[in-house]
């Protein structure tokens, strides 16, 4: 195995890690016969690279055979139009991944691709499984071979078992392997009849479905998308028809589309996709993330003013509610960083010389606009601290007179388990510290944040609804404490893991 292309968290300086949290992972599924399945699939994994940048992959189906081909990188970098015509079919699923459970490693990268007594299938998962490590157990116990240091590999093979000593149909074996997991899974899975589409019962990470062409059934078989966002269909022509329900399976094929209740619904959506990580034009709840987020900047106003001469947001993710504040508390907004959009996951360190001069790599401040004046910065989160206390520092190194921060969401004080990474407890700056401290360590004027309440209520729906874990602590699935320890957890035993699994980038004709 090549040893650049293994993941050590060693290799990374703590320092350089972004402050927020972390991608989850997005997924892309379409039952389109008289489509490029693969073209289109690419396309969707396009709109939904935000949600992960490690690895990308498509499966498609032709006439009951599998193509597949995934590599490292985005999207843009794994596939060319030759890799793309390499992948016929009717039906196909994708992915973008970033690590959540398992190392970054081109072994680990999805769809994962298994043999069952039905056929091959495709499955492509964003989220967690909480209970991965009793799981993977049990599947060791009954000689599975893991070929992965996953859970979505867990789950493909609790579907596998299911089929063969169940002697279940795709359904039953679907269903029988996504009640013994537990945590949060939105999946799109490839078989050689057609796809399967799923959310864990409380909807924790969302999905969608999308249609291309003509309702009327008198045109032909339908022809859906299925996306982790709504800007997964927008991309590819595809109308948004409505969410994939908590619990609910979808099966697509031949005879069009199939409805399955095989949970309870619980709806626990994470709240966090709503403030920072799913694409600003992503539809939840019958408007745009925009507008929800620009109504946080407006409760952030009327909770927390400042006396001020202009509002400006962290870009990109600060800027709905950088303007939302700025309208309702009436002072002007400005852009007072720009910032390069450009740049990508770098492992290579700056000089010292670089870094003595402020490493300036994606914001850089606007001097004309922020000299002499009392600044109001907004920003969505702030998880560790070191990206907002070297923000602070840029700002006051521009001629800022004052240097006040706004945060339209509450404190981070708890890691998420379902599917985003962020760091452990220890290393969450508002576990440990108060308000008040947080503002010293960063170095403003003013430090506040916006209130539970304000968060949930601006979403105008059932509050009860949503996952809010990471400001709370309540998690809706009980974290076993052997999860709670890395990311890694599956990587732990080494007579349980996977060895010298070759990294390439296969594609299966």
């Amino acid at each position: 195995m090549s040893q650049l292309a293994a993941y050590s968290p060693a290799d990374e300086l703590q320092d350089s890690r972004p402050d927020k949290p972390e991608e989850a992972c997005g997924v892309f599924g379409v039952y389109a016969p008289a489509e490029d399945v693969a073209t289109l699939t690419y396309f969707g994994l396009y709109a939904l690279q935000h949600r992960g940048q490690e690895s990308a992959g498509v499966a498609t189906f032709n006439r009951g055979q599998v193509h597949s081909y995934k590599g490292m990188g985005l999207v843009s970098q794994v596939f060319d139009d030759e890799i793309l015509r390499q992948l016929p079919g009717q039906w196909a699923v994708g992915h973008t991944r970033y690590s959540t459970t398992g190392s970054s490693r081109m072994v680990n990268a999805q769809p994962a691709v298994l043999d069952t007594r039905l056929g091959q299938m495709a499955l492509a998962h964003n989220g967690n499984i909480v209970n991965a490590n009793s799981l993977r157990d049990e599947l060791l116990k009954r000689d599975h071979e893991l070929l992965t240091t996953t859970d979505s590999e867990l789950i493909a093979l609790a579907m596998v078992e299911a089929i063969a000593e169940g002697q279940q149909d795709w359904i039953g074996g679907a269903i029988a392997a996504f009640k013994r997991c537990e945590g949060a899974f939105s999946l799109t899975i490839a078989t050689p009849e057609g796809l399967i589409v799923t959310r864990d019962h409380r909807g924790i990470r969302p999905l969608v479905l999308g249609y291309i062409g003509s309702q009327d059934p008198q045109d032909g078989p339908g022809q859906y998308v299925v996306a982790s966002e709504t800007c997964g269909l927008d991309i590819v022509g595809a109308q948004y028809l409505r969410d994939i329900r908590p619990g609910e399976l979808l099966w697509i094929d031949s005879s069009g589309l199939k409805s399955v209740q095989w949970a309870e619904a619980e709806r626990k959506l994470c709240v966090f996709e709503m403030i920072y990580f799913a694409r600003p034009d992503s539809v939840f709840h019958h408007e745009s993330l925009y507008s929800y987020r620009k109504r946080l900047g407006q409760q952030l106003a009327k909770e927390s003013p400042a006396e001020v001469d202009l509002v400006m947001p962290v870009p990109d993710s600060g800027v709905p509610a950088a303007i939302g504040y700025s309208e309702a508390a009436g002072v002007p907004y400005a852009e007072g960083l720009i910032k390069n959009r450009y740049v990508g996951r770098t492992f290579i360190q700056p000089t010292q010389t670089m870094r003595e001069a402020g490493i300036r790599m994606k914001l850089n401040p606007l001097r004309d606009v922020l000299e002499s004046k009392r600044i109001l910065v907004v920003d969505d989160s702030i998880v560790r601290g070191t990206t907002s206390r070297k923000l602070v520092k840029a700002l006051y190194e521009a001629g800022a007179a004052e240097v006040h921060m706004r945060i339209s969401s509450p404190p981070v004080t708890h890691p998420c388990f379902y599917g985003i990474d962020t760091d452990s407890q220890d290393q969450l700056i508002a576990a440990t510290n108060s308000v008040k401290e947080i503002e010293a360590q960063i170095g403003v004027v003013s430090l506040a944040y916006l209130s539970w309440e304000g968060m949930l209520a601006a979403t105008g729906v059932d509050p009860n609804s949503f996952c809010s874990a990471c400001f709370t602590g309540n998690y809706p699935v009980e974290i076993p404490d052997s999860f709670r320890q890395s990311k890694l957890i599956l990587e732990k035993t080494p007579e349980n893991t996977p060895q010298n699994i070759p990294e390439k980038t296969p594609v299966k004709a």
